[in-house]
């Protein structure tokens, strides 16, 4: 699939890292390093602007390494970019480590997926059909009967 992108940073485009990668990895693109102190949350711009064909949604999720080793996190994840979204990409970082993170322009921050989408229709129902699991809900399928 071809995706329009404009690149305003001086970073190189988005790229799997491995042939069956599910992610390319984003990085900030600042003009001075930015520091997160512990639970502080920042948006963390990546200079690039895309253009999502009709059906597909562009997702920003946390890098695992940043996560475990650093409490880095993307604060809304997925973050969700929107097939007729046109502004810059944003990284919505969070560190819940107990130890201020510095993030330095050019720094891996994000994955960025692409996947499809649907749009869905309500059908508005007075009832539901039964199944084997019925309302049992968070935590249910761990719970002794």
């Amino acid at each position: 699939m071809n995706i329009r992108i404009v690149n305003r940073s001086h970073h190189p485009l988005p790229a799997y890292a491995t042939a069956q990668a599910a992610g390319m990895d984003l990085r900030a693109f600042l003009q001075e390093p930015v520091t997160l102190q512990p639970m502080q949350r920042k948006l963390i711009p990546t200079g690039l602007y895309m253009a999502l064909p009709e059906g597909y949604e562009a997702q920003v999720r946390p890098r695992s390494g940043l996560a475990l080793k650093h409490g880095i996190t993307v604060l809304n994840a997925p973050g969700t970019i929107d097939a007729d979204y046109r502004g810059e990409v944003g990284v919505l970082l969070v560190n819940l480590s107990q130890e201020p993170f510095t993030i330095n322009d050019g720094d891996r921050v994000a994955q960025l997926v692409i996947a499809a989408t649907v749009t869905a229709s309500w059908m508005q129902q007075d009832s539901l059909d039964p199944t084997s699991r019925g309302e049992g809900g968070f935590g249910h399928t761990g719970m002794q009967g």
